[in-house]
């Protein structure tokens, strides 16, 4: 069929419905959420079979939904309804909660229902949970009403049917006022529960040192403790707030907008602080921690036998200079445990997204940050291409986009969830890229392909990175059960009777690829490329850049989304 989506943006959940509804023989396009008359035009210039709204905040036109079946995905069981879906169900403590694909109708989120589809709710922040468990659902609600519509046979159950629903329940927008802490009362439980709850948007709106931010995110700790409120520590960018019973670390701040002022934007909670911030410890974390803490630090290392395991959880899967080099630290470290089989990444959500735009915006020079940010990363991607004492897996447990794409690469496996997105592609941020993508990709997939994936910038599955050979291993699995599942991969690795050999080959294979063309020669051809954008001032990255980083509404949908996909199918993975 010929789908149209419909989009207030091209987020992780309208990516992935684009990619797997492509890998299904549909040609798919996008049409973002612009204005009434820019949709219709869209829907004249498609003439769509069906239109799908994977993420909507804006009203469909009745004259569009009235004349062409239109399907929203509502994150909330039949009955729910409301635009704050799963802040209640966070809010509430549900331990389950669903996906509703509804037919757009006069009444918001009143419509007939076409599917549905249901979810646990672990104890993670809300995006990670509408990345994961949220966007399975919906993949899953997806599928079944798109199949139920070519069928032509179905027909959509009103929500007034007897046991389609409990009950309609009209839920009101979460605001500021619910999402408050209250230092003075609030236990650690309660304030994380309520930063998790806002973690990405809208982070929950706090006085800091007299002064208004958003908080974005929250980790419980264990030990430290101070006065209610007051500011205790920090680790690795993040700051540590005391609590009436305990504390909790927040990664990330965002300043409130000021009346007439720019558009503001999440960075490193010290950062963003910069001289407001009191002296205060740096409390470090060792990579391996107890069995029992409660505490948070970004990179983590375990062993399990002959298996490494260093985990790294960025917010927003962004890596800057500082993170890029802690990182590389780590993986020196974890070099010199005595494994044959060491995994990156391998827990759940983002594995990375590549350099930081948020703290390369905000530097006094950001060409600067960008060459030093880009150096690290190639820093540590060179350290994993010449590591031959072992055997080295990505561990993809959600999205991977540009420069983290192609840090995944160096792997000698990549095993990826069969839910996570990749964007293998850096030319939307106006960028040539590095990590040693021209020595990787093509490796990997072949020229043309490599050609294709970076000149066209679209969203690929796992099932067509398997396909392609840009991943080796599709782990069909719960984002909670990944972390399990490789964990059990990866010891079967490190026990079959092939590793020692395929370890013992590495050196040789590294020396014979050194000899046609030395790592060098990719890193200063990628770089020279890089340089000469970073250091022009009227380069697009720079203005690319800022739109990004201030969530700049476009104005009009990209020419590569308009265009879409073709009706392709690809294989399934392993």
């Amino acid at each position: 069929m010929d789908i149209l989506l419909v989009a207030s943006a091209f987020n992780s959940l309208t990516q992935r419905v684009f990619a797997e509804l492509g890998d299904r023989g549909h040609a798919v396009r996008v049409e973002l959420a612009l204005g009434d008359e820019a949709l219709r035009e869209a829907v004249r210039r498609t003439a769509p079979d069906l239109v799908v709204a994977p993420m909507l905040k804006t009203v469909i036109p009745a004259d569009i939904w009235s004349s062409h079946v239109c399907l929203i995905v509502h994150p909330g069981p039949g009955g729910d309804r409301g635009p704050s879906s799963l802040d209640w169900a966070l809010n509430t403590g549900a331990a389950d909660w669903g996906v509703t694909v509804l037919q757009a109708a006069r009444e918001m989120d009143g419509g007939d229902v076409w599917a549905s589809a249901s979810c646990p709710v672990p104890a993670v922040a809300k995006s990670d949970l509408y990345r994961n468990e949220i966007a399975d659902a919906a993949l899953e609600a997806v599928l079944l009403a798109v199949e139920r519509f070519a069928s032509g046979t179905y027909v959509p159950q009103p929500q007034d049917t007897p046991g389609t629903e409990a009950g309609a329940c009209v839920r009101p927008y979460f605001d500021q006022s619910l999402r408050r802490v209250d230092w003075a009362s609030d236990p650690t439980e309660t304030v994380v529960r309520k930063l998790r709850g806002a973690d990405s948007q809208p982070g929950v709106l706090d006085e800091l040192l007299e002064e208004d931010w958003y908080l974005h995110g929250g980790h419980a700790e264990d030990s430290l403790r101070g006065r209610p409120g007051e500011l205790i520590a920090t680790r690795c960018g993040a700051v540590c707030r005391a609590t009436v019973d305990g504390a909790v670390w927040i990664p990330e701040l965002r300043p409130r907008r000021k009346e007439g002022g720019p558009a503001t934007f999440k960075l490193p909670a010290v950062l963003a602080l910069g001289d407001r911030l009191p002296a205060l410890p740096e409390i470090d974390a060792p990579w391996e921690l107890p069995a029992g803490r409660r505490t948070w630090s970004d990179i983590r290392y375990r062993e399990a036998g002959a298996v490494g395991f260093l985990s790294f959880a960025f917010a927003g899967g962004a890596m800057s200079t500082e993170q890029c080099r802690r990182l590389l630290t780590a993986y020196r470290f974890a070099c010199s445990r005595p494994t044959s089989v060491l995994v990156l990444g391998g827990s759940r959500d983002f594995f990375s997204n590549g350099i930081h735009l948020n703290v390369i915006e905000a530097a006094d020079d950001p060409a600067r940050e960008s060459w030093e940010n880009i150096n690290a990363m190639d820093d540590f991607v060179e350290a994993l291409l010449t590591t031959t004492d072992r055997l080295l897996v990505s561990a993809l447990g959600g999205n991977a986009a540009a420069g983290g794409a192609m840090l995944a690469l160096a792997a000698d496996e990549v095993w990826c969830r069969s839910g996570a997105v990749l964007n293998p592609h850096y030319r939307l941020m106006g960028l040539y890229g590095s990590e040693y993508w021209t020595y990787m990709l093509p490796r990997r997939v072949g020229d043309e392909e490599t050609q294709r994936l970076t000149r066209r910038a679209l969203p690929v599955s796992a099932a067509r990175a398997h396909g392609i050979g840009l991943v080796d291993v599709v782990v069909d699995s719960t984002p909670q059960d990944f972390g399990a599942v490789v964990a059990d991969r990866a010891a079967r690795l490190a026990s079959a009777p092939a590793t020692r050999r395929r370890i013992g080959e590495k050196k040789a294979a590294r020396e014979r690829d050194e000899a046609v063309a030395p790592l060098s020669t990719y890193r200063e051809r990628e770089l020279a490329e890089m340089h000469s954008t970073f250091f022009d001032p009227g380069a697009p990255y720079h203005a690319l850049r800022a739109a990004f980083v201030r969530k700049t509404k476009p104005t009009s949908t990209p020419q590569h989304l308009k265009e879409g996909t073709s009706r392709v199918r690809t294989s399934g993975g392993a």
